[in-house]
């Protein structure tokens, strides 16, 4: 494969990267601050952007950073979402058995929560990824899952995960009562030139490369780190652009 051809000792560009070794823009670590700050707080938040801008990647970092003796994370992503699966997911990453009834599944969340944070001392962190795809039921139970001891507590920090559409429709005045929930919003934007290079230098100094290879790639690739990724890796070979004659033709262009 190209590692050898370039001399790499690991793959620049794959899906299991240790999060310390991604490259971190400041807009990534302004979103982490917000969404640690949501955790630490117990907060509603809301994350968008387009597709591929690395939404769950910057939600796997969050994972990777918060403290386990303190935090218990549980994710749940699935395209049709029901108020009751929505329990039952939660359940189940808790040990539990959930109860049939979407109202005696809600009340025994509850209880547990209580639980873990009185016996346990664990904070739960509660992400929905792929929230664009949730019905407008499935919102309204959001609302009434944050409704805890007569409103006066957050039973938990809840993170929606979702393109820029989830925040368009939180926009519309049906959405109001959901809205006026959100503590904190991110909205994470496209890399510009700088970035994008500073990204792929990034992942090819993790893979062990000791030159340039690519030289300036941010116009091809419209600033989304997504397409970066999904270009130089391995399984972008079979498309229209097999990846080891990319990577020649680029590091002949910078070497003549």
């Amino acid at each position: 494969m190209y590692e050898s051809f370039y001399s790499l000792t690991k793959t620049p560009f794959a899906r299991d990267i240790p999060t310390a070794e991604l490259y971190n823009s400041v807009m990534v670590e302004e979103a982490l601050g917000r969404l640690s700050y949501a955790a630490e707080r117990q907060l509603f938040a809301v994350v968008t952007g387009e597709c591929g801008i690395g939404k769950t990647t910057t939600i796997r970092r969050l994972k990777d950073m918060l403290d386990p003796g303190k935090y218990l994370v549980l994710y749940l992503a699935d395209s049709k979402l029901t108020p009751r699966h929505f329990y039952k997911g939660l359940l189940e990453q808790l040990g539990c058995e959930s109860k049939f009834y979407r109202g005696d599944a809600k009340r025994q969340l509850h209880r547990e929560i209580e639980l873990m944070k009185g016996i346990h001392r664990l904070e739960p962190v509660v992400i929905v990824d792929e929230a664009h795809l949730l019905d407008r039921e499935m919102l309204e139970e959001v609302r009434f899952l944050l409704n805890f001891k007569m409103d006066a507590q957050s039973p938990m920090a809840l993170i929606l995960v979702g393109q820029n559409e989830l925040w368009e429709r939180f926009q519309l005045q049906s959405y109001a009562a959901i809205r006026q929930r959100i503590d904190l919003q991110c909205k994470l934007q496209h890399l510009d030139r700088a970035q994008v290079g500073a990204y792929v230098s990034r992942h090819l100094n993790y893979a062990g490369a000791d030159h340039d290879i690519f030289s300036d790639i941010h116009r091809q690739f419209s600033g989304c780190g997504f397409s970066v990724f999904k270009r130089f890796s391995p399984t972008y070979q079979q498309t229209l652009y097999p990846l080891p004659a990319l990577w020649l033709a680029e590091w002949q262009k910078n070497h003549r």
